[in-house]
């Protein structure tokens, strides 16, 4: 069994005269977004083998700070090739990774995110809000199998879930 969790960065600051996309950090909104899910995550015990992230400023701090959230201790890498490319490229890295990874996050950006989601599964997401995760399980024991299989859909969970109702676990985690 494998599984994928699909997550978009955190809300970035909008686009500033001088800053490239590239370059937008999180805004403060994003990063309490980022704690209210990673909480989640961590409550559910979620934690990946493998952290794939966009080397796009806005990714690599949500990878980052969500790995602290999780304590995870173990990989992560920053791909160029996860920011704002092409559907297949994505697949192909997935696809690349050794057998022995069961779990893995990967951390990027609309539109990709959306068509490996619409694509990978039998389920349609219009579109993954900043911060949302969409897990997926696969059958398979290998990477590579996985563009001949529909996975299927474990969660799809966005921070504006927990705008009105937030479990006391999860509010208990968050800082102050």
């Amino acid at each position: 069994m494998k599984k994928i969790y699909l997550i978009r960065h955190a809300k970035a600051e909008g686009f500033l005269e001088g800053i490239s996309d590239f370059e937008r950090c999180l805004k403060k909104r994003g990063e309490k977004d980022l704690n209210t899910i990673g909480s989640y995550l961590a409550l559910q015990g979620i934690s990946p083998d493998i952290i794939l992230s966009s080397c796009a400023m806005r990714s690599e701090q949500t990878a980052v700070q969500l790995a602290q959230k999780l304590g995870f201790e173990g990989k992560t890498y920053f791909l160029e090739e996860l920011y704002y490319t092409s559907y297949n490229e994505v697949l192909g890295i997935i696809m690349a990774q050794d057998r022995s990874c069961n779990s893995l996050f990967i951390i990027g950006h609309t539109p990709q995110l959306n068509e490996l989601v619409n694509t990978l599964s039998s389920q349609y997401i219009t579109k993954i809000p900043t911060m949302g995760v969409v897990a997926l399980s696969f059958d398979i024991e290998s990477w590579s199998a996985i563009k001949n299989i529909k996975g299927n859909l474990d969660f799809f969970i966005y921070p504006k879930q927990f705008k009105y109702y937030m479990p006391k676990q999860i509010r208990t985690t968050l800082p102050r």
